[in-house]
């Protein structure tokens, strides 16, 4: 049973999110990947799994010098201030909060 418990899981979402946490680490950070940050950092939080994903989002905030509560302090501001997804098509693959 402990090795279930301690066994990691493959994410769903997985190969879209390497590859948009690719673009991020070569990226600037912009309002959009700044948002795009806050999300994967908010779905990826606590999940055991996705070590090498979880690691590329440490190295992201290390590169753009942010703690997690400042990056989250702007992306609040950004969301207050304006919409950030606007400039994409469908609203159900702007709000992919799964």
């Amino acid at each position: 049973m402990s090795e279930v418990k301690n066994k990691d899981q493959q994410h769903p979402l997985y190969n879209r999110d390497r590859a948009l946490i690719n673009t991020l680490l070569t990226a600037a950070p912009t309002d959009l990947n700044l948002a795009e940050l806050a999300r994967m950092r908010i779905r990826y939080n606590g999940f055991p799994g996705a070590r090498d994903l979880q690691a590329d989002l440490d190295k992201i905030m290390q590169t753009w010098n942010l703690t997690e509560a400042e990056l989250f302090e702007k992306t609040r501001q950004l969301h207050a201030a304006k919409s950030v997804y606007t400039n994409f098509g469908n609203k159900s693959e702007t709000e992919d909060w799964s």
